[in-house]
């Protein structure tokens, strides 16, 4: 019996490790070129961003905190749908928010996670 529990123990702390993520990778430094306005009278291209990828993103890393469904506020983290890219970034990024943000909820709970940099367009996508 002890070691069936010892067993099921261990299965459940490889499991949430897994569910952790890759390895951390530090951001990218090196800005490119700036990015090319459109001409007079056309639309902005869509942003960039797969939100199906984002979508699986936001299971495994985001769930913990946030609710399942991003419309609605989690145990932790407050619904999150409709965030703008740049408060995505900011907040993976930094742990912060962008200039002139007035946050739902003014915590220090959520920490940065650049380990996340590459996902961040994906995620935008998926909370719009």
């Amino acid at each position: 019996m002890r070691l069936v529990r010892c067993a099921a123990a261990l299965t459940a702390a490889g499991l949430l490790l897994a569910a952790c993520g890759e390895e951390p990778k530090p951001p990218p430094t090196a800005a490119g070129p700036a990015a090319p306005q459109p001409a007079p009278g056309f639309a902005a291209a869509p942003p960039a961003g797969d939100a199906e990828k984002g979508r699986q993103v936001w299971l495994v890393q985001c769930v913990t905190c946030h609710h399942r469904d991003p419309g609605k506020d989690g145990p932790i983290g407050p619904a999150v749908k409709g965030s703008s890219e740049a408060l995505v970034e900011a907040r993976l990024l930094r742990g912060g928010y962008p200039p002139g943000y007035t946050p739902k909820r003014d915590s220090k709970v959520m920490p940065a996670r650049p380990d996340l940099a590459r996902s961040i367009a994906d995620l935008a996508a998926f909370l719009r």
